[in-house]
């Protein structure tokens, strides 16, 4: 499992031309059961995305078909995480 830190960068500024982009990018992450949450970082930071599923090595390919790190809006940093314990409500993250 992974939290992909999407962190914005200088070109932030360039975001509004490649949104819908990003969405539809988002988007396919979810239909494809990759992408468990995905979500904004305070202070308009960035955004985050807890991901399941695939190597790093395919998790960082689906990363940069993201237009915002194509394009160079956002870095892209991978954490793993290998879940031991979970809240029941999140014992599916476990198996």
């Amino acid at each position: 499992m992974f939290v992909v830190m999407l962190e914005f960068t200088a070109a932030r500024s360039n975001a509004g031309a490649f949104l819908e982009g990003h969405r539809a990018w988002l988007a396919r992450g979810f239909a494809d059961g990759v992408f468990l949450l995905a979500g904004s970082l305070a202070v308009d930071a960035g955004g985050a995305v807890l991901a399941t599923g695939e190597t790093r090595e395919a998790l960082r390919m689906r990363l940069d078909a993201d237009p915002f790190v194509a394009e160079g809006i956002v870095e892209a940093r991978i954490v793993e995480i290998t879940p031991s314990k979970a809240d029941p409500r999140l014992a599916f993250l476990l198996g």
